[in-house]
C-alpha cells in the first residue's frame, strides 16, 4: 500500500492490487482476510501534507498600484472562499453578506491564514494553502473540517489599516502660484468623490452637481477629512486616505460605508475663504498720466468688469451687454465687496479684486452664482463724477440766485408749474452753474425735486412752499436745493 500510494495527487483514483507478501501473507486477518489473500484496493487521495511543510501563497491577481501591504498588528478586511485540499467547500465570507474582518498577528486567527496575509495589497486576490498542523491540526473544526485536514483559502482583501494610522495625503494636481493654504476655521466648497479602498464609489458630490460646503476644522466632517483639508490650495486635488478610526469607525454608515472601512476621498478644491477676510485688492494697470483724483463713495461711476468663480468658471461681463456697468458708489448699488475694491480707483485703472461671500451673495448666492461662493472681479474704471452729498438731487456750484423763486418764476404768475421748474433747473446744468445726481435720469431726478418743493401737492410751487436746504432749520429736508 506504502509503495501505491506514492505520486499520487489530491482527487486522484487508483486501483492498487496488493499480492499476499505484500499484504497480510499466510496468516490474514481473522474474520475479514484469508490466509494468501490478494487485496484489491480503490483509493481516492483526499489530502496529503508533510510535517516540513509551510503556508504556501499564490498570487492569483495584483493591482497595478499597491498604496501598502498588511503587516503584522493591522487590521484586515476580506472576503474568502474556504475548501479542503479536495475542493470540498466548508465555509465562505460571501454568503454571509459581509467581509472577515480582523487583525493579523495577534491570535485571532489559525496561524496559517496569519502567514498568509502578510504582504498582500488591497485588491489582491490569493491562494492560500495551509497544512493542518498550521491550522485546526487532529481535532478539526466542527463538523466541516476533519482532523489533519490541509485548508485551501481564495482570499481577496478589501482593505488594511493600522490603529496607529493617520490620514495619507497625496497630491495630484497642485496650481502654480498657490499663495494661501487653508487654515482650520476657513470655509470651503469642495468636489469629491469617495470609494473604499477597492474602489468601490460610496459617494460623490458631482453626482449632485453641487459642491461639498463646510468649515475646515470645525467638526463638522469626519476627523480624517478635517485634517485632510488643510494645507490645500485653491484649485488643488489631491486624494485623502482616511483610516476607519477618523472615518466611521467600527460601526460605518448608511449601507455604503461597512464598518472599520478605510475611505479614499479624491478632492478638487474650488475655493476657501476665513469670515474674517477682507476684500483683495491687486492693482494690474494704472494711467500713464498722473491721477489727482480718485473714486470715492457718493461718485457715479463707469466700469468694465469679467466676473469669474476661482476655478475660472465665468460668471458675468459688462462687454456681454456692450456698455460699462453704471453705478453710485456707497449707495448699496453693487455687492460690498466689489464697492469698496472699486474705491480709490483712478479712471483708466485696471484691478483685480477678490471678493468674500460675506461680502458678496453670502450663503444663499443668487441667480448664475453658487451659494457662499468666492468671486473674482477684473475691473477697469472707465470714468468718474464727483457725486452729491447724501441726499441731495442737486447742488448749486456757486451761492444760489438771491430771488431764486423770481428766477424760477418765468412767466411772473407767483406759481412755478412742473414745466417751468424743470425749464430752469437744466438752464443751470447747460450754464454749468449746478449739477444733478448723477446716475439717474435727469427728468425723474427734477420729477423727484418738484415733488419735495410742491408741499401741499397742488401741481405749483409758490414762493412760501419754497426753501432751500439752510432754510429746513431742522425739518425734514428736501435737499435738492
Amino acid at each position: 500500500m506504502d509503495r501505491g500510494l506514492m505520486g499520487m495527487c489530491v482527487n486522484e483514483r487508483r486501483r492498487l492490487v496488493v499480492p499476499p507478501h505484500l499484504g497480510y501473507g499466510s496468516i490474514g486477518v481473522a474474520g475479514l482476510i484469508p490466509p494468501d489473500a490478494t487485496l484489491y484496493f480503490d483509493v481516492v487521495l483526499l489530502d496529503v501534507w508533510n510535517k516540513a511543510d509551510t503556508v504556501q501563497v499564490s498570487t492569483l491577481l495584483r493591482p497595478p498600484h499597491c498604496p501598502r501591504m498588511v503587516q503584522d498588528s493591522d487590521f484586515v478586511r476580506y472576503h474568502y472562499n474556504g475548501t479542503l485540499l479536495d475542493g470540498t467547500a466548508f465555509d465562505n465570507s460571501y454568503s454571509k453578506g459581509g467581509t472577515y474582518d480582523t487583525y493579523v498577528g495577534s491570535g485571532w486567527l489559525i496561524k496559517g491564514m496569519d502567514q498568509g496575509l502578510l504582504g498582500m495589497c488591497p485588491g489582491e486576490r490569493r491562494k492560500i494553502t495551509i497544512p493542518p498542523f498550521l491550522a485546526y491540526g487532529e481535532k478539526g473544526y466542527g463538523t466541516v473540517i476533519p482532523s489533519q485536514a490541509s485548508l485551501v483559502f481564495h482570499v481577496l482583501l478589501i482593505d488594511v489599516h493600522n490603529p496607529k494610522d493617520t490620514i495619507q495625503l497625496e497630491t495630484l494636481e497642485l496650481p502654480p502660484g498657490c499663495v494661501r493654504r487653508a487654515v482650520a476655521g476657513d470655509f470651503m466648497r469642495y468636489h469629491y468623490n469617495g470609494s473604499l479602498m477597492d474602489g468601490t464609489l460610496f459617494d460623490s458630490s458631482y453626482s449632485r452637481n453641487h459642491t461639498y460646503n463646510t468649515y475646515v476644522g470645525q467638526g463638522y466632517i469626519i476627523p480624517g477629512m478635517d485634517q485632510g483639508l488643510q494645507g490645500s490650495c485653491m484649485g488643488e486635488r489631491r486624494r485623502i486616505t482616511i483610516p476607519p478610526h477618523l472615518a466611521y469607525g467600527e460601526n460605518g454608515t448608511g449601507d455604503k460605508i461597512p464598518g472599520s472601512a478605510v475611505l479614499i476621498f479624491d478632492v478638487h478644491v474650488i475655493d476657501f475663504h476665513n469670515p474674517a477676510d477682507p476684500v483683495e485688492i491687486k492693482t494690474l494697470s494704472r494711467p500713464a498720466e498722473t491721477c489727482n483724483e480718485t473714486a470715492k463713495p457718493g461718485d457715479f461711476v463707469r466700469y468694465h468688469y469679467n466676473c469669474s468663480l476661482l476655478d475660472g468658471t465665468r460668471l458675468f461681463s459688462s462687454h456681454d451687454y456692450g456698455a460699462p456697468q453704471e453705478a453710485t458708489l456707497g449707495a448699496n448699488k453693487v455687492i460690498q465687496g466689489l464697492d469698496i475694491g472699486l474705491q480709490d480707483m483712478c479712471v483708466g485703472e485696471r484691478r483685480q479684486i477678490v471678493v468674500p461671500p460675506h461680502l458678496a451673495h453670502g450663503e444663499s448666492g443668487a441667480r448664475g452664482v453658487p451659494g457662499s461662493a468666492v468671486l473674482l472681479f477684473e475691473v477697469e474704471l472707465v470714468s468718474r463724477e464727483d457725486g452729491l452729498p447724501t441726499g441731495y438731487l442737486f447742488v448749486w456750484h456757486e451761492d444760489p440766485p438771491a430771488n431764486l423763486f423770481e428766477d424760477l418764476d418765468l412767466n411772473k404768475d407767483g406759481e412755478v408749474p412742473l414745466e417751468e421748474f424743470s425749464t430752469f433747473i437744466k438752464a443751470q446744468v447747460s450754464e454749468g452753474k449746478g449739477r444733478l445726481l448723477p446716475g439717474q435720469d435727469p427728468e425723474k431726478t427734477i420729477g423727484d425735486m418738484f415733488q419735495n418743493q410742491d408741499r401741499n401737492q397742488d401741481g405749483k410751487i409758490t414762493g412760501e412752499e419754497l426753501k432751500l436746504k439752510s432754510d429746513e432749520d431742522g425739518e425734514r429736508v428736501h435737499e435738492e436745493l
